[in-house]
């Protein structure tokens, strides 16, 4: 037996509460009054209490009608959502989707994100570059979804949501005679510090970092990319401050570099403090059905259970300090 009234009663019943008016909700309905009438008579039947007090003139809700009409007004909304729903994953399965990332994302997670996705796109196409350059791109509607290390977004209709977060680490040349722990000035007389430019997001979040510790290093050596720097490390020219898929990304140097903490520096008497650089994906709501959720999955399985053991058995560094993922649920918020 049946415990839920039919939608079409309670589209009347809220309806009727809406405009206080059994004529008005008629009128707002397209229907006749009488058949208003006989929805909230039947709805009533059907619940078996009485949702108008009559001894009013207009007749007023009951408290139970007050309360049946909130509960109403959510289920409709969700039985509306269902159609929607289903709408925007099949026009999702039938259409390409360009998804944009970072390099580092694009060379160490890609690979296995677009094969898990191609059981619910037809066609995924994948663009890779630096941050700023992907937010236009999303902009200017280049492309479906994007990830990137852009914390924030005031673009309407773009949902966005923490993916990960991964550690940055210290990497110096294999047979650099080091201490225990180092102080970054004269770590910096001994060996030049390596950086990403500034035209980059990683390169702008590293100078934020040095500078919030008021560290000044000479500006000698400075890429957009990974390879070339870590290239000059693992030479012996110099050290850097690295994330994990960065790493992972140009591995074939990781035989001839040391990866350490960050907390191995020190600047004066003080500890580097920890520092980290978070993915999100963005992406237009109400576009891509399922996607972005498997999306979200499939980053965390490959992350979690692929990467991190691989990376930190390379690098002797232990897993759960390589990326931290968010604690509870999606945590999806649009903007």
């Amino acid at each position: 037996m049946t415990t839920c009234p039919p939608l079409d009663l309670m589209q009347s019943w809220v309806a009727v509460v809406e405009f206080e008016s059994v004529s008005r909700a008629a009128v707002h309905l397209g229907v006749s009054q009488a058949a208003v009438s006989q929805h909230v008579q039947a709805l009533e039947e059907f619940i078996g209490i009485s949702l108008l007090d009559r001894t009013f003139r207009p007749a007023r809700p009951t408290p139970a009608g007050l309360r049946l009409y909130d509960d109403a007004c959510r289920l409709l909304e969700q039985a509306n959502q269902i159609v929607v729903n289903a709408r925007n994953v099949a026009r999702a399965k039938g259409t390409t989707v360009r998804i944009g990332c970072v390099d580092s994302f694009a060379a160490t997670i890609c690979p296995q994100l677009v094969k898990g996705l191609s059981s619910s796109s037809s066609k995924i196409t994948l663009w890779s570059g630096i941050t700023p350059v992907l937010d236009e791109q999303m902009n200017t509607r280049q492309i479906d979804v994007a990830i990137t290390t852009m914390g924030a977004t005031k673009r309407t209709g773009i949902s966005r949501q923490r993916l990960f977060s991964e550690n940055y680490f210290v990497v110096l040349p294999r047979r650099f005679p080091r201490q225990e722990t180092e102080d970054v000035g004269q770590l910096a007389k001994r060996l030049q510090f390596i950086r990403y430019s500034l035209r980059s997001k990683i390169g702008e979040q590293i100078q934020s970092y040095f500078d919030g510790l008021g560290v000044e290093l000479e500006r000698s050596f400075e890429f957009d990319a990974t390879d070339p720097l870590l290239s000059l490390v693992a030479a012996g020219l110099g050290w850097a401050l690295i994330t994990p898929l960065c790493l992972w990304q140009s591995r074939h140097h990781l035989p001839d570099v040391t990866v350490l903490p960050l907390n191995t520096l020190h600047y004066g008497r003080k500890i580097f403090p920890p520092l980290e650089r978070t993915f999100y994906m963005l992406w237009r709501r109400d576009e891509l059905g399922s996607i972005p959720n498997d999306i979200r999955n499939i980053v965390s399985e490959v992350a979690q259970r692929q990467l991190a053991p691989d990376i930190a058995r390379i690098i002797g560094i232990p897993e759960e300090a390589l990326f931290t993922f968010p604690a509870t649920g999606p945590g999806a918020s649009s903007q």
